[in-house]
């Protein structure tokens, strides 16, 4: 099975995406056929990774990369598992077109190809066998094949649902992986207005903030919450496109792939560059504008005029006063429990509320909390009440 003319090298960077669906055609999908052939199963590349998003590079190649796949078995399949891996140890090369197939450590950063379980062959491969439900556990915290409450989807994060439906699939005769990315293509729709209208908010809550540090000589301090106002302008692009944010690192690259990029980079650049804040506030202005004039033309909310920036009550300071948009938006959600939400705060998605890596370590349990203690205090409050 080891075909040399598979593991020569070759001098041209192979994409991790279309090097994983050749790897699978040609070395893993004929073990499979002979080794397992009437096994149902998806093969696919989802989930973490900058390959699975199409942002690989040379240089992605220095650590953890390589020839991988996801092959996902039923519940009911799920005891071949182990057969599988082995027997794939024994078979494949340890390398396929100059990239590797045998990984010699388990890589020690968080939630990192946290899947990888050893094999007793001579290679330690990333062809990992597993059912979707224990692969959704791992990667977002809960159990993506049954429903989601409100608290799950709010408090999954974007990079997370992105990677589900990122990635390729290259086999499914089971249907599950197809049908999984397909449910998760985007958000409900009111969980969706929740999303834009805390977002709004957000914006709402500190665009007069960056010209005031900046009248008080704090060009550093102004610099600093403009940069959290082009972030937040960024997020609301992908939101308003129905795109899943990626995480930090690739959010710029996502971005200028947006349908809005090319007119909003450019002034979102020039707020960046700018040395002074009144520099910083022309240019967030025009951003401002075109956001509004972008969420009126998306038709899920009456629209809000003007699509013009004001002064901040009489301060000079040019805004576009979030609150309005969010106030609208809020008004057009109808689910009665992301209803009672809205009606308390607009706090968002976890995206929206941290920035802390660290935090994603928590159990899935501890982040619903956020957004559940508040309903099971109301409940008790309710139920002292009667008594």
């Amino acid at each position: 099975m080891q075909n040399e003319s598979s593991t020569s090298s070759t001098p041209s960077f192979v994409p991790g995406l279309e090097l994983s669906r050749r790897f699978y055609e040609e070395l893993v999908q004929p073990i499979m056929r002979e080794a397992f052939p009437n096994l149902p199963y998806a093969a696919a590349l989802i989930g973490q990774g900058s390959e699975v998003l199409g942002f690989d590079t040379p240089q992605s190649r220095d650590h953890d990369w390589g020839a991988r796949l996801f092959i996902f078995l039923r519940e009911a399949d799920a005891q071949h598992g182990d057969e599988i891996s082995n027997l794939l140890s024994h078979l494949l090369p340890p390398r396929y077109l100059d990239a590797p197939v045998h990984f010699d450590q388990i890589p020690s950063e968080p939630r990192t190809r946290i899947m990888l379980r050893p094999v007793t062959g001579p290679v330690r491969h990333r062809v990992i066998p597993i059912t979707l439900r224990n692969f959704t556990r791992i990667q977002a915290g809960c159990d993506l094949t049954q429903p989601l409450s409100v608290a799950d989807w709010l408090t999954i994060p974007s990079s997370v649902l992105g990677g589900l439906i990122a990635g390729a699939v290259y086999h499914d005769s089971v249907g599950e992986v197809t049908a999984l990315r397909h449910q998760f293509a985007w958000y409900p729709h009111d969980i969706w207005l929740y999303l834009l209208a805390s977002g709004w908010q957000r914006i709402g809550e500190e665009e007069h903030l960056m010209p005031r540090a900046g009248d008080t000589g704090d060009e550093l301090g102004s610099a600093i919450i403009g940069s959290r106002l082009i972030r937040d302008v960024i997020r609301q692009c992908f939101l308003l496109e129905r795109q899943y944010a990626p995480y930090a690192k690739w959010l710029g690259t996502a971005f200028m792939r947006l349908r809005s990029a090319p007119e909003m980079a450019p002034l979102l650049q020039q707020a960046q560059q700018a040395t002074t804040w009144r520099e910083r506030e022309a240019a967030l202005a025009r951003a401002y504008e075109l956001l509004a004039h972008l969420q009126n033309a998306l038709g899920v909310a009456n629209p809000v005029l003007p699509e013009t920036v004001s002064h901040f009550y009489d301060r000079p300071y040019l805004v576009i006063h979030g609150a309005r948009f969010a106030e609208a938006l809020r008004q057009q959600i109808r689910d009665p429990e992301v209803q009672r939400l809205a009606s308390r705060h607009l706090i968002g998605n976890i995206d929206q509320w941290n920035d802390n890596v660290g935090l994603l370590g928590l159990e899935h349990a501890q982040l619903r909390r956020v957004y559940e203690d508040e309903q099971d205090g109301e409940a008790d409050k309710a139920s002292e009440t009667k008594g």
